[in-house]
């Protein structure tokens, strides 16, 4: 059976959750850059992984603002506003500590949370999520500036393909 959507209200606007699981543990899942807590169950393999999660945590998934069934944000949203989401969540399911699972753009956020509110973080857990966007001095990993910017404005990619639209 699936969960019901429910909706926190976080500042002006509902961000839409599930509730699946009652394990011995809150886990919070933050989604990466694209989530809908309902078509997520139409995905066989989502759904297995989400219920497996279930068998020993409660499963707290929502959709980050603008994403899914949460309401369109007027403006880009920063780390803190979407931080403050989850606290919003969290407190909407009378949940006051749990694990932190941070999935690609949701991973810069868990770590925030975290950061912020050690508190209420059991523990947390990355899955292919990265610490910048782009490339410092300090950390090369992902694409320079440049480089980035010519990818998502349809310029050449690092195979020397170019995309066009």
């Amino acid at each position: 059976m699936r969960p019901v959507t429910k909706y926190a209200k976080s500042g002006e606007l509902h961000i839409a959750y599930q509730v699946v699981g009652r394990g011995a543990i809150d886990l919070v899942w933050a989604p990466g850059y694209i989530s809908h807590v309902e078509y997520a169950w139409e995905y066989p393999p989502y759904a297995n992984f989400i219920n497996r999660l279930a068998t020993f945590s409660r499963v707290i998934r929502f959709d980050k603002r603008g994403t899914g069934l949460s309401d369109r944000a007027v403006a880009v949203p920063t780390l803190e506003d979407r931080m403050d989401d989850v606290r919003a969540v969290m407190d909407a399911v009378g949940c006051e500590r749990a694990a932190l699972f941070g999935e690609n753009d949701g991973g810069p956020m868990c770590m925030l949370f975290a950061a912020t509110y050690p508190a209420r973080t059991h523990s947390l857990a990355l899955y292919a999520t990265f610490a910048r966007h782009v490339a410092a001095p300090d950390y090369p990993w992902p694409l320079p500036r440049e480089e980035r910017e010519r990818r998502t404005s349809g310029g050449s990619s690092r195979s020397g393909v170019t995309h066009r639209r």
